[in-house]
């Protein structure tokens, strides 16, 4: 196996202009690490120097590691690795980008998550960026890939590649543009090194819309309370500064962004609160594809890459059910399971107690089968198909009143379906997509039996 120095490379994450990041390994401890190195392409090489690039390298670990704080991803180690500057960090398996299905073609269609989502992710990334400001770092580089994730979901801001310190002034080629298309500040393109806390304010802006309608801000902005149909124009109101051409216009800073974020959510809160004391919750919509909702979902395990995935797994574009089928979910007397006669499933209410490898996964499973559990032994990991069949329409209105059906927390669950040999498929519950991660991240369990 290939090292970097003590650390065994485990494969590629990802590559930028500047370096790429490797999956690493911790010898005899086993820990699983990211590991950033110098490797910049050609044309960077040619419009910046690599004595430069080496500097700026240099500068963004400094950077990275002199701030102290939940939401910014920590350097653990720094490096020098036949000639080139490496720094680890912390590996994460998941990204903002991922979870609402961004993909190369940037401006295509994106998942629409739930304003409670947008809000716990927003709120973190501006406590986050108030903490650079506050040092001094304008980060010029806010996009969804750069918001990485942990098990928990906490956000950990990252790639401080682009970032410009205090005082600090780069010269910058005309032909090398600073930020990502689509989420940087106007501003940023001609003057990159005039730019102030309000051009990563103004890329945050982008990604609240783009989570909250499921497309790029366009000029001019249509209202997001005609895409989304529990905005109102209040929300319109805050974009719209937010997402101001002109800097001086937009909010000062990420704590009065923040602030005028939660008072719309809080308002948003007590109107749901409202409307499920004052009406009854309204019934679950009825199933789009009625004669394929009948048939049995597929029980047996198998392995599948991305190119054919989803047509097994009947999904839209954005991995998303192209049907939701019909359920009758009774749970038992004890409380412990719930059984839907419609596909002749019984499943664990609960699940794993904590979130476990998919390894851990199976041998959860074989526990419960150890022990009897409920006085059965063949339950199982569930397949893509039958994970699905728990998945409801995006909740708007009174949906927000229907009682949940299972514990909450269990929010990601590991299927039995494989993408690759080190890789397997997951659902999540609480955003209603599939998508794959390597088995060594974590995921809840929640145990299945056909009855």
């Amino acid at each position: 196996m290939k090292c970097i120095d003590k650390y065994r490379i485990r494969g590629l994450l990802g590559r930028g202009g500047m370096g790429k990041v490797l999956q690493v390994e911790v010898p005899v401890i086993r820990r699983l690490l990211a590991l950033k190195i110098l490797t910049p392409g050609d044309l960077l090489l040619k419009l910046i120097g690599r004595e430069q690039l080496h500097r700026l390298f240099i500068e963004e670990a400094i950077a990275m590691a002199g701030i102290r704080h939940v939401n910014i991803i920590d350097v653990l180690d720094f490096g020098m690795h036949h000639g080139r500057p490496y720094y680890v960090m912390d590996y994460y398996g998941n990204t903002l980008g991922a979870v609402i299905g961004e993909t190369y073609i940037t401006d295509a269609r994106s998942r629409i998550l739930r304003i409670e989502k947008v809000i716990h992710y927003t709120r973190q990334i501006l406590d986050g960026l108030q903490r650079l400001h506050a040092a001094g770092i304008i980060h010029r580089d806010i996009k969804p890939f750069n918001i990485l994730l942990t098990e928990d979901d906490t956000v950990k801001i990252c790639d401080f590649g682009l970032s410009k310190l205090r005082g600090e002034t780069i010269d910058v080629p005309p032909a090398l543009k600073v930020g990502s298309p689509f989420y940087a500040a106007p501003e940023q393109e001609d003057h990159p090194n005039q730019v102030d806390q309000t051009a990563d304010l103004y890329s945050v802006a982008v990604m609240i819309y783009r989570m909250l309608t499921g497309t790029l801000p366009q000029e001019p902005l249509p209202p997001a309370s005609r895409i989304h149909p529990d905005l109102d124009t209040g929300w319109d109101e805050f974009l719209a500064r937010a997402l101001s051409p002109r800097p001086a216009a937009r909010y000062p800073d990420a704590t009065s962004m923040a602030a005028e974020m939660m008072r719309l959510y809080q308002r948003w809160e007590k109107t749901i609160d409202a409307t499920c004391r004052l009406q009854p919750a309204a019934p679950p919509p009825p199933p789009s594809r009625p004669p394929a909702a009948t048939l049995p979902p597929r029980s047996t395990p198998l392995r599948t890459g991305p190119s054919d995935a989803r047509a097994l797994f009947d999904l839209d574009a954005l991995w998303q059910p192209a049907f939701y089928r019909d359920a009758a979910f009774q749970p038992d007397a004890a409380g412990d399971t719930v059984r839907d006669e419609t596909t002749g499933l019984q499943w664990q209410y609960g699940g794993s107690d904590f979130p476990l490898d998919w390894p851990s996964a199976l041998a959860y499973i074989d526990d419960l089968n150890a022990i009897a559990w409920m006085g059965q032994q063949n339950w199982r990991l569930p397949t893509v198909a039958e994970l699905l069949t728990l998945l409801r329409r995006p909740p708007s209105g009174t949906d927000y009143c229907l009682v949940k059906d299972f514990a909450p927390h269990h929010k990601r669950l590991w299927s039995c379906d494989r993408r690759t040999f080190t890789s397997a498929w997951y659902v999540s519950l609480e955003l209603g997509f599939v998508a794959w991660q390597d088995r060594t991240f974590a995921n809840h369990v929640k145990a299945v039996r056909s009855i």
